[in-house]
């Protein structure tokens, strides 16, 4: 009996006809596959890039745990030298910023436009969170995008709040008032707050009850006018919001109002001034005066 494997074995290989191509020698339902060469152009470039692997893993850190590399190159060793190079390229207008105030920065068309981009840069990185992308506010973060200041719009009142914050527990010259807890503290009876509340409203023509009203003006009067004056046209000097219009920091409605009246608010910023440099805290100033309604400085 023939050894037939040994002779499929060794036999010649089967040739193409059309092609004379040999084949593998396998056969499927009289389909046989075609046992091609590559091109040499592809096994040239196939070795060149074995090679060129080569030489990139002993140049530079291409396994982990190897160094490296001849060159010393890393990607953070990159990024930390194009940082410096950044850094050397924008110090010129850095000093410049440092040296001048908000009002020689707004004076000047160069600086005024650096400021305001940096300063975008800075407020999407630190103040954003809470004020908003566009400074539009947060429920209990103030819109800076109006003309309604708390502690005041001008220049340096804007500066002041970046820097010091707003009851800051780490920075002594920090902007600090409280909204005491009138009811939660027994000031005030739930009755008294009610009555307060549908005043407030009333400022803005939306009380409901005229009675509860009137009788919470008296109230005001003898507990609210310090703070946020006789007319409720607010005190910057204590961060007194006014409420005879429709700008809310925590919302305008009866209920968040007699809440207000019944807790108390006391919301806070961070002391910028030890976190940012000082062209950083001129960019801001500048940006986010920028936002809202513009104020002369103070005479």
């Amino acid at each position: 009996m023939p050894d037939t494997m040994h002779d499929s074995l060794h036999a010649a290989p089967h040739r193409d006809a059309h092609t004379g191509t040999a084949t593998t020698g396998h056969e499927w339902d009289g389909i046989r596959e075609l046992n091609t060469p590559l091109p040499r152009w592809w096994l040239y470039t196939f070795y060149a890039c074995i090679a060129f692997a080569a030489v990139w893993v002993v140049l530079y850190p291409a396994l982990p745990f190897t160094g490296t590399g001849l060159l010393g190159y890393t990607a953070r060793g990159a990024a930390d030298q194009d940082r410096v190079e950044q850094a050397a390229a924008a110090e010129p207008m850095l000093a410049r910023l440092r040296a001048a105030s908000p009002e020689a920065i707004l004076a000047d068309p160069d600086l005024r436009g650096y400021a305001v981009s940096g300063g975008r840069v800075a407020f999407a990185n630190t103040c954003a969170g809470c004020h908003g992308a566009g400074g539009q506010g947060n429920p209990g973060f103030p819109n800076l995008a109006d003309d309604e200041w708390l502690w005041g719009g001008s220049l340096a009142q804007v500066e002041a709040t970046i820097r010091h914050g707003i009851r800051a527990p780490d920075d002594d010259e920090t902007r600090t008032s409280m909204m005491p807890r009138f009811v939660a503290d027994g000031l005030l009876t739930g009755s008294q707050a009610n009555d307060v509340a549908e005043h407030v409203l009333s400022l803005t023509s939306r009380a409901t009850d005229k009675a509860a009203a009137e009788r919470g003006a008296a109230v005001f009067a003898e507990n609210c006018v310090s703070c946020h004056g006789e007319r409720a046209e607010g005190n910057r000097e204590m961060g007194a919001p006014r409420l005879d219009d429709q700008v809310w920091l925590y919302g305008g409605d009866k209920a968040t109002i007699l809440r207000t009246v019944s807790y108390g608010r006391g919301g806070a910023m961070p002391a910028w001034e030890r976190r940012l440099d000082l062209a950083t805290i001129h960019m801001l100033t500048v940006y986010v005066q920028s936002l809202g309604g513009t104020e002369p400085a103070a005479p």
